[in-house]
């Protein structure tokens, strides 16, 4: 799927001309929107998302005169579909590539869900090029706690014919990650790269990808993200989250705070897990001006 597949409802919200980039995983399609000459933004969405989760963000930066960069994780949104299965490793990589492709030294960074761990990772090695940081209803450090219905979602005997057969994450995400129901049009913008079960298996993947198991492959990688933290302390940080999210909840929050006590909280008592979409303005200006350092 490339953006001119998708449907004119959706490309209205999703005004941009993605790029594509030879990643270590396979193709990476990204958001470069903004003066080439503007500081720039990098935005991480996680899963069942993808670029399109930032979209109003992207435009009120951009409109600022700030570069921001947002790409589709290899297997999600526009990105190509490889046949293998992509850890946390690989995607922290994959970022890593995208920013030496272009060329990219200091960066300001938001991040959402996965996007947490898979920024924070990029960041954690080189904190010294990070600036200002939005974090919304993410992790970044190993947690015990998993909802049921995702531990339901990596079960391997149904977890995957759940989430890749019966699309049972990205499309109950879009009306059990909100509080408020969302237009037609952002509904079927969450959907549109995951309409059958061949595209959709890097969202059963990212599930399968959570370091549950002591010997699980990517508790270790998680495990050095955590460590990794303590060089950031520091950093101008807004901490702009949805209250009531059922999975990224406020042990996730607390979590941060005890990280980063500096952290400046924007909390929303009656939003989900896609807080931008809930909270709107609400989220929307304040998280806008914290990047722009206004």
């Amino acid at each position: 799927m490339t953006a001119a597949d998708l449907s004119p409802a959706v490309q209205a919200l999703y005004p941009f001309a993605p790029r594509d980039f030879a990643a270590l995983s396979g193709r990476m399609s990204y958001v470069d929107h903004g003066p080439r000459d503007g500081r720039p933004v990098l935005l991480l969405h996680g899963n069942p998302s993808w670029s399109f989760l930032w979209r109003d963000l992207i435009l009120r930066l951009a409109a600022q005169g700030r570069r921001v960069i947002a790409p589709d994780h290899v297997g999600m949104g526009l990105s190509a579909r490889p046949d293998r299965f992509l850890r946390l490793a690989d995607r922290i990589a994959d970022v890593e590539a995208l920013l030496a492709h272009l060329g990219i030294g200091e960066f300001d960074l938001g991040v959402h869900d996965w996007g947490g761990a898979i920024g924070f990772g990029v960041a954690g090695r080189r904190p010294d090029r990070v600036g200002r940081i939005l974090v919304t209803n993410t992790g970044a450090f190993l947690s015990e706690r998993i909802p049921a219905r995702i531990a339901l979602c990596r079960d391997p005997l149904i977890g995957r014919f759940l989430v890749q057969g019966l699309n049972g994450f990205a499309w109950p995400a879009t009306w059990m990650a909100v509080e408020r129901p969302m237009s037609p049009a952002a509904k079927a913008g969450f959907l549109a790269p995951y309409g059958s079960p061949a595209v959709r298996r890097a969202v059963a993947d990212f599930v399968a990808d959570i370091p549950m198991e002591p010997a699980h492959p990517t508790r270790s990688v998680l495990a050095g993200v955590e460590a990794s933290l303590a060089g950031l302390k520091g950093k101008p940080m807004l901490l702009c989250w949805g209250m009531r999210d059922f999975c990224f909840d406020r042990s996730f929050l607390e979590g941060f705070r005890e990280r980063f006590p500096d952290a400046q909280p924007l909390l929303f008592a009656d939003a989900g897990h896609y807080v931008l979409e809930d909270a709107g303005e609400a989220a929307l200006g304040p998280s806008t001006d914290f990047l722009l350092g206004a």
